[in-house]
């Protein structure tokens, strides 16, 4: 029987600890939470919502109710055969009597259930639910001793592994405290407040008092209260200063998870630092201080930024002269990286790539420019004969930033500092846009290149780490991706369906294969690619709206076709799908790929055709097949499939009066042949037997 909890008690569990990193909360919270949903559903034990609260030091379980007892279970013990329980008149055996005996049940009340392929006796046995508080205490363990972290430690000299050192447990059902011990930590009543504004602990005398207790000793332990406060003193203090924050959620995500006690406080910095590339700038607040960088209406940087403080209100003029004096000197060091980077251009520094190793088997970053060059120069030959000659010189140049003393101190900003330096080289603009360009996207649906330029050096240079990895046999497995190879396939894949390429898969990378060094065959190493491939365009073309089936139906294409025209394709087939004629078909069509053999059989003869049916669908045949490929050739798709769709009578009368197995094993090849050259056809357009 399942409890009411209607009158139920509510629970807290609070775990303190030294400060968790900030990336480990939000997964942390969501295992806290599955975790005691599984072990009280193992405990029969009823609740109410679960709520997971975190703090740097602290992640808590609140549930505003639980059952006072458990669930009752029926318990079903199964005993011997039912043909070792009973005679031949029915009567018990012994071995029935012994069963229920050990069980303290009467004969009687024996059961018997199929087990298995025989059929045995079963007691029965009610269990009735424990209270709650009684298992509570094993319960917590568990669920404390459940949780998982990306790094965990073992600290002292303990047994258990957690994120960080755990200080203290405060557990409490109702009013009272639950007890259990992990390592030498005792539960209770107590918690602590602010490690530095309140540093005693006190006791909690009840759930319903404790979230307003530790606020009131300067811990706001609702992260989505804290980000609240974070979000609106930021923008505040922005407009103050004549602004508004360069918002950024991961940002935003991190520092809510730094601090117990939110206060914004406002900074700023000689605006003589302006002169510098607003994103080294925000690199700097962002990345390296967590600060919030402050625009103004025109998206331009000004000399004021928003920084997160620990502490009282009354201790901001301290934190501000701190964050400032930090600052300073960061930005003093990005102006020296800067300025020093400034003395060589990059044109000059490209052959200092030959001196940085890029992979040990596939040599230096030199060598890979030279590699991104090829595949960029015959992707601008085939595609835009007119930017061959800058699409060059963005390759060579595309490398040249990851040795400047900027990139080198920030690597996140590669390619961006590039795009600044090329301009002050006084490249041309779409050439220095490029450099950025070639690392988008960097997620998929995420920001494109914008131009042409930069959308063939980004492919150039994906197209070169899938090829180089799986050369040498990296390949991606399972979820270990090192070289980040998945999601460079899927900034191929985005590219080219946005700007439409009219060039297959195994155009580019056959021209990208030939330079490197293969662990197998050539096209053992280009099968791979196209596979991996393959799974990437099923995924994006699949979270486009298409549906599965079709998708599978039209990827086998993928190596030989235009990645734009499997969408053309796959359009059409969505309004073929729609037509009256298309079961028809697709039963006919499937048939015909039911029969074929999967061994060669000799070319169709006209001369073997002696039955009108055949004849019929011979001819139907060579009209079909010269308007599909002449149709396909022109990109016409949704014509093609009307082309396919006009076999579907001539398929039906052959197989209703002719025998396709034919005793004469030359008629019968020769229909077979008939079949065969009918599915060649179809499969020009899709891999129909993948329909459903």
């Amino acid at each position: 029987m399942t409890q009411d909890i209607g009158t139920g008690l509510p629970l807290l569990l609070e775990i303190g600890t030294e400060e968790i990193p900030a990336r480990f909360i939000p997964p942390a919270l969501a295992d806290l939470k599955k975790a005691a949903s599984e072990v009280f559903a193992e405990y029969r034990i009823s609740c109410g919502d679960l709520r997971t609260y975190a703090t740097p030091r602290r992640m808590a379980l609140l549930v505003d109710a639980v059952s006072p007892l458990q669930n009752d279970v029926v318990k079903e013990i199964f005993g011997p055969s039912k043909k070792a329980a009973y005679d031949e008149t029915g009567r018990p055996t012994r071995a029935a009597e012994g069963f229920a005996s050990s069980l303290g049940i009467r004969v009687s009340d024996l059961k018997t259930k199929m087990k298995g392929k025989g059929e045995y006796v079963v007691a029965l046995i009610e269990e009735k639910g424990a209270e709650t508080r009684a298992v509570m205490p094993e319960a917590l363990r568990k669920i404390i001793l459940s949780l998982r972290f990306p790094k965990a430690m073992r600290w002292g000299n303990g047994s258990i592994t957690f994120v960080r050192p755990i200080h203290w447990f405060t557990a409490i059902l109702g009013t009272e405290p639950v007890s259990f011990d992990i390592d030498g930590v005792k539960s209770g009543n107590i918690t602590r407040g602010h490690r530095f504004l309140s540093p005693a602990s006190f006791q909690v005398k009840d759930v319903g008092s404790y979230m307003s207790l530790l606020e009131n000793n300067f811990v706001v332990l609702d992260q989505d209260k804290r980000e609240k406060i974070i979000r609106d003193g930021i923008t505040s203090l922005a407009a103050e200063s004549g602004g508004q924050p360069l918002m950024d959620d991961e940002l935003i995500g991190m520092v809510n998870y730094l601090v117990e006690y939110p206060v914004p406080v406002i900074c700023s910095f000689h605006s003589d630092y302006l002169s510098l590339p607003k994103e080294l700038l925000v690199t700097v607040m962002k990345d390296h201080q967590k600060y919030f960088a402050i625009l103004d209406d025109g998206g331009n940087l000004i000399n004021r930024f928003v920084v997160i403080s620990n502490t009282r209100s009354d201790n901001a003029e301290t934190v501000r002269v701190g964050a400032e004096r930090v600052i300073r000197a960061r930005f003093d060091d990005a102006r020296f990286y800067f300025s020093e980077d400034r003395k060589k251009t990059l044109a000059d520094r490209v052959e200092e790539l030959k001196k940085v190793t890029f992979q040990d088997k596939l040599g230096s970053i030199f060598t890979k420019t030279e590699r991104i060059i090829a595949v960029a120069s015959f992707l601008a030959e085939r595609i835009n004969p007119v930017l061959k000659e800058r699409v060059a010189r963005a390759a060579l140049l595309s490398k040249t930033d990851l040795i400047t003393g900027a990139v080198r101190e920030f690597p996140e900003l590669q390619g961006i500092m590039g795009k600044y330096y090329a301009l002050l080289d006084n490249e041309d603009r779409e050439v220095a846009e490029a450099l950025e360009e070639q690392y988008l996207p960097k997620s998929y649906g995420s920001r494109m290149p914008a131009s042409e330029t930069g959308a063939l050096l980004s492919l150039a240079d994906k197209i070169d780490n899938v090829a180089s990895f799986f050369s040498i046999g990296l390949v991606p497995s399972g979820s270990e991706d090192p070289f980040a190879l998945r999601r460079q396939a899927m900034g191929i894949v985005s590219i080219m369906l946005e700007r439409g390429y009219v060039i297959s898969l195994r155009d580019i990378f056959e021209g990208a294969l030939l330079n490197l060094p293969l662990k197998d065959s050539g096209e053992k190493a280009m099968a791979a690619i196209i596979s991996f491939m393959g799974q990437r365009m099923e995924y994006i073309l699949s979270t486009m709206g298409y549906e599965q089936d079709l998708v599978g139906a039209v990827l086998p294409l993928m190596s030989v076709t235009p990645i734009k025209e499997i969408t053309q394709r796959l359009d059409a087939l969505r309004h073929f799908r729609q037509e009256a004629v298309f079961p028809d078909f697709l039963l006919a069509i499937k048939r015909v790929n039911n029969i074929i053999p999967k061994t060669p059989v000799p070319a169709l003869q006209q001369g073997l055709l002696f039955l009108e049916e055949e004849k019929v669908l011979s001819f139907a045949l060579a009209r079909a097949g010269g308007s599909v490929s002449s149709l396909l050739r022109e990109k016409r798709f949704a014509e093609a499939t009307v082309a396919v769709a006009g076999l579907t009578g001539p398929i039906n009368s052959f197989f209703d009066k002719v025998l396709v197995m034919d005793k004469q094993e030359e008629i019968k090849n020769n229909r077979l042949a008939l079949l065969r050259d009918i599915w060649a056809v179809a499969a020009q357009l899709a891999d129909f037997s993948k329909i459903s």
